[in-house]
């Protein structure tokens, strides 16, 4: 089962972005973190709402930095998944196109695939707590 879990946008000046949705449109920060190529995510809320947006910052030099061109805004898509490797096995099988293969970072699997139009998806999964 995957569940729509929030949408990702990319920012060309992270603080900027996160004044401007703290500011104006009222939302307030739940959680924030690096990545392992250096980029950044910022997690936003709004009040009495589940649905969350990710601000996300990709340093030059990033494997995911690409020059900024109007219209690509949307960075991708997030599915909450119980197990991210076969939910990317089934779907890049039903005709998704692989992005980056599953790959582990601290208690959490990803994975990614885009749509027709080249909207990427990503698939997150925990890890299971070794026993």
């Amino acid at each position: 089962m995957m569940k729509l879990l929030y949408a990702g946008i990319r920012v060309r000046d992270l603080e900027t972005s996160i004044r401007f949705y703290r500011k104006v449109m009222g939302m307030k920060i739940s959680r924030r973190g690096t990545m392992s190529h250096g980029g950044v995510w910022v997690e936003l809320q709004s009040a009495g709402s589940p649905q969350r947006l990710e601000l996300n910052w990709y340093p030059p030099g990033s494997k995911f930095h690409t020059p900024y061109r109007r219209g690509e805004e949307l960075d991708h898509l997030a599915f909450r998944v119980t197990d991210v490797d076969r939910a990317f096995e089934e779907l890049t099988a039903k005709g998704a196109r692989a992005e980056v293969e599953p790959f582990r970072e601290s208690r959490y699997a990803f994975a990614f695939v885009s749509d027709p139009d080249g909207i990427w998806i990503e698939l997150l999964g925990r890890v299971p707590a070794k026993s």
